[in-house]
């Protein structure tokens, strides 16, 4: 039985590699970006005992293709609407292959849509991708933030996401790691760039800035396989929460993902 309160949710995936969230309320069921294949998607959807066929929507974050890898065809195969900024359209449109007008819809940045009994909130963020946007969803006052792929956050930006239940942020890359790594140097300026991700400092940094007394869960997203570690990445936000006096284990988790195993469904 579906609570009447709040919502569900699972980060299916999350990573360089690929990126996709699920969430549902009783009346929908929604990924935002489906950045692996289709058939990776359902089998992970199979993992929370879920099915892509049950699925209403996709709300795309940017054209990346870490982020859109499987839009186009779970978007034929299973019927479902497509929501992005209209310059995340153009940029991605080709990517997507033959989908039907009725299917695509925008949903322009800096705005509030309701999807059902849901309230969506997008919000631009600083990456090197046409007009990235991420989503603040809430139902029954409560809230999850989805805050990667941005090169830094803003005040603005801060505000918009303060004091949310949950949170997948970005911890993208540790700085020694990338620094001291293989990857071209116009490369690592592009990771390390306000343009480019957030490191494992600065999205400890972030969650200092915006969490509240209402956070409970902190997921820490998108890491990279080459220029980071999950101990590592975890033990930065914890002791920096830590050393900045908050609750960490106390008053909220830090929970790691995976980039291809989903977290549990979970009620917020």
């Amino acid at each position: 039985m579906m609570t009447k309160e709040g919502f569900k949710y699972s980060i299916l995936a999350s990573g360089s590699s690929g990126n996709c969230f699920y969430l549902e309320t009783a009346k929908k069921k929604i990924l935002v970006d489906a950045g692996l294949s289709g058939k990776k998607i359902t089998s992970l959807l199979c993992e929370i005992d879920r099915k892509p066929e049950d699925l209403d929507a996709i709300f795309v974050t940017h054209e990346h293709k870490d982020h859109i890898h499987g839009v186009g065809v779970l978007a034929r195969k299973y019927h479902l609407d497509i929501y992005a900024n209209e310059e995340t359209w153009q940029a991605m449109d080709a990517a997507l292959g033959q989908i039907d007008v009725s299917q695509k819809h925008i949903f322009e940045m800096g705005t509030v849509k309701t999807f059902g009994d849901l309230d969506i909130e997008s919000f631009g963020v600083s990456h090197d991708a046409v007009a990235p946007q991420f989503y603040r969803f809430m139902k029954d006052n409560k809230s999850f933030v989805l805050l990667t792929d941005t090169g830094y956050v803003s005040d603005r930006m801060a505000g918009i996401v303060e004091n949310a239940d949950g949170y997948l942020i970005e911890n993208n890359y540790d700085v020694e790691i990338l620094r001291s790594g293989a990857y071209p140097w116009s490369l690592k300026q592009r990771i390390m760039s306000d343009r480019g991700h957030l490191s494992n400092d600065d999205g400890a940094e972030t969650m200092i800035r915006t969490l509240g007394n209402r956070t409970k869960k902190i997921y820490l997203g998108h890491l990279s396989k080459e220029n980071n570690i999950k101990e590592l990445a975890h033990m930065t936000m914890v002791n920096q929460l830590a050393q900045a006096d908050l609750g960490v284990n106390h008053d909220f988790q830090v929970l790691d993902t995976s980039p291809d195993t989903a977290t549990p469904l979970t009620s917020i």
